[in-house]
């Protein structure tokens, strides 16, 4: 199974690394205390209450074993060397939208790290994909699933 590398600014990373350390601590302590009050509960070949209790501690170490998996594969993002005149995670993009004349600013992100209402945009989502490697002036026309879109690059900047 490969692994993928994903890219996240500082603050993305972080966050990351906070979440993680709260499923740890938090999380863990929940499960163990939600354990220990199943088990006081009598019998535990009919408690479901036990059963309920296993089950949602071996989903938090599933998800805690995923996050640190990202974490894992995590690389800061190094932006000394990156082409600032195309579109590359961590650019903020103005776009403008030709068949409604919308303009929009979209920064892209890791997937983690996506917020629409923020105005963060996955770079694997499909608008994201589209827009990758393009630089102000270029059209880009994205399928997505509401049917094609097009977009004219107005900006780019960091």
């Amino acid at each position: 199974m490969a692994t993928t590398i994903n890219y996240y600014t500082p603050e993305g990373l972080q966050k990351l690394k906070d979440d993680l350390q709260d499923l740890k601590v938090r999380g863990r302590a929940k499960a163990a205390e939600d354990l220990r009050e199943a088990r006081d509960k009598g019998d535990l070949s009919e408690n479901a209450e036990y059963d309920a209790a296993k089950d949602a501690q071996g989903l938090l170490e599933l998800k805690i074993s995923k996050l640190e998996e990202v974490l894992g594969n995590a690389r800061l993002i190094d932006e000394t060397n990156m082409d600032f005149s195309k579109v590359l995670i961590m650019s903020k993009v103005k776009l403008k939208n030709l068949k409604n004349n919308m303009v929009l600013d979209y920064t892209l992100v890791a997937e983690e790290e996506a917020n629409l209402a923020a105005g963060k945009i996955s770079v694997k989502s499909p608008i994201g994909k589209g827009l990758l490697g393009k630089s102000a002036g270029d059209t880009a026309e994205i399928t997505v699933p509401a049917g094609k879109l097009q977009f004219e690059i107005l900006e780019i900047s960091r």
